[in-house]
């Protein structure tokens, strides 16, 4: 299948556009979407500005009552609609993850199966109940009632923009909001225009959702917008620190999932092949350009250099290449700013006493999943986020000096420990600083239905997914009824 060939992703329909109440032309012209793996052109979208920020915002208010007043059942049946259309297109949307996002096969089948999940977990929140009755005095009736909190600005990343796109996108408008969203402009198609078409496609009124591919200046709009009254946002902890500052601010609410610099423990009873082939995974998986990427790899001082040796030889026999036109393991980086920066840390470290074990080295935007062992603290490769295939190798000698270890970060968004002794890798792990831990697996894991967050330069502390979305997306109301006035004592 070529591009030419599609048919729900026809180019003809949404090229050189946005959607702002249905497919328009831009104002402020076109950006090209280039592949990764080969620097072509793959299509042009349009282009948003500010000022349609303001329209959409508009336009997405003024439709946002009537939304909320749709019944349960017609939204739950739209929720579902959407993701039967994302189902049964999923042969074109894998082929433009694939040669949009760099990623490979496996990867973009994920992407699309989770989410089709999120569509319909979103639905699934409008059989729950809608707030408590609660106590109060004979003759009255007292409950509380969740309400949405009206137009939601959604602003979603390069690396998994389906996914992260839709898990704020599905459950605000499950609960009555109106939708904003703005993909990365290096992934406006699977970040943007796959949602608009699968909500299109399935019936979902006018104004309900707007698309607006764009720069900084367009999220910074939406941010700073009076009537989005909620920003989830899924980005950089730089970025996530300015609109923190400016939602806290307008006093608005925010979800803010920004990076991280996990650490997967490896003790010394641990099965070295299974903890190797978990390291791996963890590390190199979509290139390492994932939040919850194992960015330290911490190993007991007894198997550090058998487990090294181990998890480069499982680096070095890794594929890399093209993924739509290859069968490999590993496809390009986002962008040779990208590349230059995780290159930049690599030689850093190495120049700093760190052995190169293998990778260290490029072609193009593709990189050769590294391995550094030695790392220490005073290197980028131990602080920073990397977001690229590298695997940073620090050893301890104590439990306690790992957890030390883990907990020297700003980050706090995933932590995972391996060993055959339960009891022992538990106790180490929770007292590892992290939102999400995981024992015996490796830190990249999300299921749709369970509470997504980080701490400290990871996020605000807040969550997203699963059983959190009620408290994110909509807010609390209480109301009292009584049959009539009673008499007060004036």
């Amino acid at each position: 299948m070529t591009l030419a060939d599609y048919r729900f992703l026809d180019a003809s329909r949404w090229g050189n556009r946005l959607y702002l109440g249905g497919w328009q032309a831009s104002t402020a012209g076109t950006i090209t979407v280039t592949e990764p793996a080969t620097g072509g052109p793959l299509a042009r979208i349009g282009l948003a500005t500010p000022a349609d920020v303001s329209v959409a915002v508009a336009r997405a208010k003024a439709a946002q009552p009537a939304w909320a007043e749709t019944g349960h059942r017609t939204r739950m049946e739209l929720l579902l609609k959407a993701a039967a259309v994302l189902e049964a297109n999923a042969e074109e949307l894998i082929e433009w993850i694939v040669r949009e996002n760099g990623a490979i096969r496996p990867k973009a089948a994920v992407e699309i199966a989770e989410t089709v999940a999120l569509f319909r977990h979103a639905a699934g929140m409008l059989t729950e109940a809608h707030g408590h009755v609660l106590p109060s005095r004979a003759g009255r009736l007292s409950y509380g009632q969740r309400v949405p909190h009206g137009v939601v600005g959604v602003i979603s990343p390069f690396n998994f923009p389906m996914i992260l796109g839709a898990r704020a996108v599905a459950p605000a408008l499950a609960t009555g909001n109106t939708v904003v969203l703005k993909p990365d402009p290096r992934t406006p198609v699977t970040g943007g225009v796959l949602m608009a078409r699968a909500l299109e496609e399935a019936g979902f009124p006018p104004d309900v959702f707007h698309m607006l591919p764009g720069g900084a200046e367009v999220g910074r709009a939406l941010v700073e917008h009076p009537d989005t009254r909620l920003i989830a946002f899924t980005g950089s902890t730089a970025a996530g620190r300015a609109i923190g500052e400016t939602c806290g601010r307008l006093l608005k609410r925010m979800s803010l999932e920004l990076g991280g610099k996990s650490s997967l423990v490896v003790l010394e009873d641990a099965d070295l092949e299974l903890a190797a082939s978990n390291a791996a995974f963890g590390a190199y998986f979509h290139q390492g350009q994932v939040c919850m990427a194992s960015g330290r790899i911490l190993v007991q001082e007894s198997v550090a250099r058998p487990f090294a040796r181990l998890l480069a030889e499982r680096a070095s026999h890794l594929p890399v290449g093209n993924p739509a036109t290859e069968n490999v393991a590993l496809g390009p980086l986002i962008s040779a700013d990208q590349l230059d920066r995780v290159h930049a840390i690599v030689q850093e470290a190495i120049n700093q006493g760190a052995v190169l074990e293998t990778g260290g080295s490029y072609e193009g935007l593709f990189y050769r999943p590294t391995v550094l062992s030695g790392v220490t603290r005073g290197m980028r490769a131990y602080r920073d986020e990397v977001f690229g295939p590298v695997a940073s190798l620090i050893s301890f000698g104590t439990d306690d000096e790992a957890v030390a270890i883990a907990n020297d970060t700003d980050y706090g968004l995933s932590g995972a420990v391996i060993s055959p002794d339960v009891g022992r890798a538990l106790a180490l792990g929770i007292r590892i600083n992290s939102g999400l831990l995981h024992i015996n697996d490796q830190t990249i894991a999300d299921e749709v239905s369970n509470p997504f967050g980080g701490r400290g330069a990871s996020g605000n502390g807040g969550n997203i997914g699963g059983p959190a979305n009620w408290d994110l997306f909509t807010q609390w109301r209480w109301i009292t009824i009584e049959n009539r006035p009673t008499q007060k004592p004036y």
